[in-house]
């Protein structure tokens, strides 16, 4: 009840799909949520000017279970696609809606078809750690994030990385099989309020 819709765009976001938000209502938060995300997007604007974000899927207007997914049931969990650095990424391809989840990443963080493409992990280090201040100031915190396995050492490498491996945010140990294949193009958060 009474879910908060979060903007399909910012000055530094937007949200990756016109079906998923327009046709599907998937752009569905709680308030400390919503209020959290894009209190970190306003600090991520002034600490790294030019950087864009997408958000992938939240939550449906009502709750209830999401085509795929199994969490995303009560508007405490986002995905947020895997920022990407390299020059010959083009961002018409963050354009490309739902078919973004097919998107493979090898265990070094760089696209399948074109190895040129990488995972930005220090930008995204960056954003889990501004989320998590955020979420300190609304009273909710960040439960669990979801990443690739093979993806987590390369993240804590990162210049922000040791940062974040020190920040007491649980990131999952051991995933499904399937699972742990789709959570290369984006991570899933989980947040959880405050008692």
């Amino acid at each position: 009840e009474n879910a908060f819709l979060i903007p399909y765009r910012g000055s530094n976001f937007r949200y990756f799909s016109l079906i998923s938000y327009f046709l599907m209502n998937n752009g569905y938060t709680h308030s400390k949520v919503y209020n959290s995300v894009l209190d970190s997007y306003k600090t991520l604007g002034k600490e790294l000017p030019g950087q864009k974000f997408y958000i992938m899927e939240c939550s449906d207007k009502f709750g209830g279970k999401l085509m795929i997914h199994e969490t995303h049931q009560n508007g405490l969990s986002i995905d947020f696609m895997s920022p990407k650095k390299s020059s010959t990424w083009h961002p018409r391809w963050n354009n490309i809606g739902l078919l973004h989840y097919l998107l493979e990443f090898n265990s070094n963080g760089q696209l399948g078809f074109d190895k040129n493409v990488e995972i930005d992990f220090e930008v995204m280090a960056k954003h889990i750690l501004s989320l998590q201040h955020s979420c300190k100031k609304n009273g909710i915190r960040i439960k669990k994030v979801i990443l690739k396995i093979n993806l987590k050492d390369n993240l804590f490498a990162s210049k922000s990385g040791g940062k974040l491996k020190s920040s007491g945010i649980y990131f999952a140990q051991s995933l499904g099989k399937w699972t742990d294949k789709v959570h290369d193009d984006h991570y899933h958060i989980d947040f959880e309020l405050i008692k």
